[in-house]
């Protein structure tokens, strides 16, 4: 029988293309071309299909010119010479090239829509950048059909979603500063639930946490409006791709004026958030914090100027709700150690009846790091009370750790992922555990309820 050879999809067909189109430059560079075009794209035939269903209303044509049309529609206004079909119809021109043209529309597109200014790429015309694959790679965007429930929201996402991952692979230990292997992110938002309420990540990368927490709302039937989304983001360009995800997604978000430090420029000072997810760097050894030995966050202690782990950890506390949760990745050293007041660190605020539970994770799920993780779940109030509407048990004194390393599936020769059933039964059992009509037992191997006894007793957590 003859073997039936599989269709490519969108997202690598897109991706084969663009890839040409980059030739010798660096991964970290091309980025921001590729990424670009796709937000363009995307804009512009929300842009166009809008303007056309005005065309065909009587009441609306005089109006297809007024940007209020748009705006009202949560749609960026693009000019006609920064229009799709207009780039398309001159990507062959030689003066002024395609790259000028392009270039030109991403200045007039920030003209004409304040939340943009300063977050599109506009280096299209660059000698390294050959204009004539740039022309075929706009004309092949061209031909892809971005068609479904959404008005191409779904698909278009998908799409810079899957860019977003192969740009990590490529640039590898770089890579992970803006992005967060998918099924950990999906982990994470299955576990917390953020149904209601605000969402905060101080260190957002490209925004692929709020991504899920949408994702997640709209799956369970939720109202997107109940969510309010807070970010971010120290690294300029990344925060420029979040600001261009999350608005390929219609996901309104608060990521600040600017980029900024989160630790020495805090850009949301007074929040309190209901959710916390985050995906901090690992043992960062330069966060600067030889100039932060006081202030308000360091309640459990100072965190040491060589590793930030632990200033993370109560940068979350600190914007944390009353009935606030928090779940963040961190290395698996921050289980352990007891260097530089990081032991008494982690006392302190196991005692104080903040950590809900622990979940070692498989090795191998991120493509920009070797070091074994763990997931981290605080809870500000784990006594009787409602979150996300259900009623929890009274978990005072007792954490729940998860075994999870022998789960996951290779997905390539060096890249294992979580499976929809992997999550779901770490998910699923969290849930037993912490909610009132759950039936949680331990599963040796697997899942431990653990009281403060049992964690005094360890020699590492």
């Amino acid at each position: 029988m003859k073997a039936i050879k599989a269709v490519p999809s969108i997202e690598t067909t897109l991706w084969a293309a663009a890839d040409k189109l980059r030739g010798n430059m660096d991964a970290a560079e091309y980025k921001h071309v590729a990424l670009g075009l796709i937000f363009l794209k995307y804009i512009s035939d929300r842009f166009e299909a809008r303007r056309d269903a005005a065309l065909n209303d009587v009441e609306e044509r005089d109006l297809v010119d007024d940007r209020d049309l748009y705006v009202a529609d949560g749609i960026f206004y693009v000019p006609e010479k920064a229009r799709w079909s207009y780039l398309k119809d001159h990507a062959t021109s030689t003066k002024p090239t395609i790259g000028e043209l392009i270039d030109q529309a991403m200045i007039n597109i920030e003209i004409e829509n304040v939340s943009l200014r300063g977050v599109l790429t506009k280096n299209y015309a660059r000698p390294e950048l050959d204009q004539t694959k740039l022309g075929d790679v706009l004309k092949l965007f061209s031909d892809i059909k971005f068609d479904d429930a959404h008005k191409g929201q779904d698909v278009l996402g998908r799409v810079y979603e899957y860019f977003l991952g192969e740009f990590a692979k490529l640039e590898g230990k770089r890579g992970g500063q803006y992005y967060t292997a998918g099924c950990v992110v999906q982990l994470l938002v299955e576990m917390l639930q953020p149904f209601k309420g605000r969402v905060y990540d101080p260190c957002c990368g490209s925004g692929g946490m709020f991504v899920q927490s949408e994702r997640f709302v709209e799956a369970h039937d939720g109202r997107l409006n109940d969510v309010s989304v807070f970010g971010q983001e120290s690294n300029p360009t990344t925060w420029r791709l979040a600001k261009m995800n999350l608005a390929i997604r219609g996901i309104e978000a608060n990521l600040g004026p600017k980029w900024a430090d989160t630790f020495h420029e805090n850009l949301h000072p007074g929040l309190k958030a209901d959710f916390i997810l985050a995906n901090p760097p690992f043992n960062d050894s330069d966060w600067g914090g030889e100039k932060l030995r006081s202030g308000d966050r360091w309640q459990y202690g100072l965190p040491p100027v060589g590793n930030a782990n632990f200033a993370w950890v109560q940068h979350f506390i600190y914007h944390l709700a009353p009935h606030g949760v928090a779940g963040f990745v961190l290395a698996n050293g921050s289980l352990s150690s007891q260097q530089n007041n990081e032991g008494e660190i982690r006392r302190k605020i196991i005692e104080a009846n903040l950590v809900d539970c622990i979940v070692a994770l498989p090795g191998q799920l991120f493509s920009t790091t070797q070091i074994p993780v763990c997931l981290w779940f605080l809870a500000r109030d784990k006594s009787n009370g409602l979150v996300r509407d259900k009623k929890l048990r009274n978990r005072t004194g007792e954490v729940l750790f998860i075994d999870a390393r022998g789960l996951g599936r290779m997905e390539s020769r060096t890249l294992k992922v979580l499976t929809e059933v992997d999550i779901a039964k770490i998910a699923d059992t969290y849930h037993a555990w912490r909610e009132t009509g759950g039936r949680y037992a331990d599963v040796p191997g697997f899942a431990k309820a653990a009281s403060m006894l049992d964690i005094a007793g360890l020699t590492h957590f």
